[in-house]
């Protein structure tokens, strides 16, 4: 007998759900409020302007530590989201109850450095990685920071990461 594909309703609640659990497992990205939207794979991250968030009052001007927070946030989320995504469609990861999931530790930062381009204004603020290297236990991670104008970037980011030890 042929297994039928799952409703595409279905394959995106199971999506959203684990991206739901892998974001709400890191209290301070709730802190920064920020959030993911996803599209197939890949992500983008979204941190909605917080008065909490201002650095320079005179300007105003976003905090050049959220700014680095932020664009940290969107490194180690893309990333373990890229080893979730592969265990997750390949029926590696058993997501039974979403509730009930455990999920893969997340990578740790070696080293994060960060391009303040110009100053982050006082609005919402995007970011979206790309992985320039993804091995078993090393990854480099590019990030890109911008608000109203995606070819404007406010502020970059490059990192370098140890990824968890996964179970065979």
């Amino acid at each position: 007998m042929i297994k039928r594909p799952e409703p595409v309703q279905i394959v995106k609640q199971r999506r959203d759900g684990v991206l739901r659990a892998l974001v709400d497992g890191v209290p301070y990205i709730r802190f920064l409020g920020v959030t993911f939207e996803r599209r197939g794979d890949e992500l983008t991250a979204i941190m909605p302007f917080k008065e909490e968030l201002i650095g320079n009052p005179m300007l105003p001007a976003l905090h050049g530590g959220a700014t680095a927070a932020f664009l940290e946030v969107t490194a180690i989320i893309s990333l373990s989201w890229g080893m979730i995504w592969e265990d997750m469609e390949s029926g590696a990861l058993e997501i039974d109850d979403i509730d009930d999931i455990t999920l893969p530790r997340l990578p740790k930062t070696i080293d994060f450095t960060v391009d303040y381009l110009r100053s982050g204004l006082p609005r919402d603020a995007y970011a979206r990685a790309r992985i320039t290297r993804a091995g078993r236990r090393y990854a480099s991670v590019h990030v890109e920071g911008w608000q109203d104008n995606r070819a404007r970037l406010f502020a970059q980011a490059t990192g370098h990461f140890v990824m968890p030890q996964r179970e065979s």
